[in-house]
This record gives C-alpha cells, structure tokens and sequence, in this order.
C-alpha cells in the first residue's frame, strides 16, 4: 500500500516515526540496535504502517538522514535562500559542521550505515545546488552544464568535508570553507555573471 506524502495523516504519522527513532536513538545511542519493531511501538503505529511508508529499515534511515540534514540547512538558511556568494558560504560551512557532528555521533555498530548516510547527504546538497542554479540570475547555460556543474560542485564541496570530517586537527573548518569556497567559485562564475 503507497501512502500520499501530502496527506496530512500521512505527514503526522510519518512524523511520529521519526520522533520514536529520535527519542530511541537517545536511549540506546546507537542506530544499530534499534529494530522496526521498536521504531513502531515507540510510535503506537504497527509494523505494516511503518512498511506502508518506508519500504524497510534502510529506506527510513535514509529518509531520517535527508531530513535531518535538510532541517540543519533550514535553520541556518530559508527555503527560499537565492544563489549568491553569502548563502554559499553558509551552505559550505553548514555541510562541514554537519559532517564532524555527525561524525562523532556514530559507533563502532554503526559504521555499516556510514556509506548510505553520506550518499542521502550528498544527493541533497546536489538537489539544493542544482535548483539554486536553474533558477540563479544567469539562464544562459544549457541544462547538461547546469547538471554537470551541480554534480561536479556538489561532489567537491562533499568530499573536502567528508575527508576533512575524518581528521579535523589538521586544518580548522574556517580554514576548509574558506579553501573549499576558493576552489569551487571558479566553476560557479558563468553562473553569477560577476567576479568572483
């Protein structure tokens, strides 16, 4: 049985999943542990309502990782932030502070969803980059250089904070954002129009 994400049954119910796993993870601190069977009963919902909105255990872990990360960006910058030099910089910033705390948040038992965490975060760094350049102030460029620049930007930013995040002593994350910014502005100019 699909469920209509629009519905605001739905939302709720969903809602009351991913709280039950918050408040899970906080007891048990590890995501490993934490079976379907637990997410559900924490949530007063049965295990055929969690199937109906996650297909399984996999497919809400990467739902609660795209969400908590869109919700980290959120704060720090509206829905509706345009493309400029300064929401960049905020966005950079805010992919390196959420690596290294999420990065400290994993154990040992949870190295197996490293891997599949990452690659959510990645996608939505990727969708956000790539809206905000269809709809940038430049429209000139064609939609495969729109595509590639996104991917291309979105993988750069990605991975200097990912391997940074492994071993952050060797270089400060202001030092990194302002390296990384540097790096990747170079690709961004034919979609700004101005230097940069």
């Amino acid at each position: 049985m699909r469920v209509n994400p629009n519905d605001p049954r739905v939302k709720r119910t969903r809602q009351l999943i991913m709280q039950a796993f918050h408040d899970l993870l906080g007891e048990k601190r590890n995501i490993y542990s934490i079976s379907v069977h637990d997410i559900a009963t924490r949530a007063t919902v049965n295990r055929a309502t969690f199937y109906a909105h996650f297909e399984d255990k996999f497919a809400f872990l990467e739902n609660w990782m795209v969400e908590k990360f869109k919700l980290i960006i959120q704060k720090r910058m509206p829905e509706d932030s345009k493309f400029n030099m300064d929401n960049f910089q905020i966005l950079i910033q805010t992919i390196f502070d959420f690596l290294l705390q999420f990065r400290q948040y994993i154990t040992p038992g949870d190295k197996q969803f490293e891997p599949m965490f990452e690659i959510a975060m990645q996608k939505e760094l990727h969708r956000l980059l790539l809206n905000w350049l269809i709809e940038g102030p430049i429209q000139s460029n064609s939609r495969e250089k729109v595509e590639a620049t996104a991917l291309v930007v979105s993988w750069g930013i990605f991975g200097s904070a990912l391997q940074w995040s492994r071993n952050p002593q060797d270089r400060s994350v202001e030092t990194m954002v302002k390296d990384v910014m540097e790096v990747v502005t170079v690709n961004l100019h034919p979609f700004w129009g101005t230097p940069v």
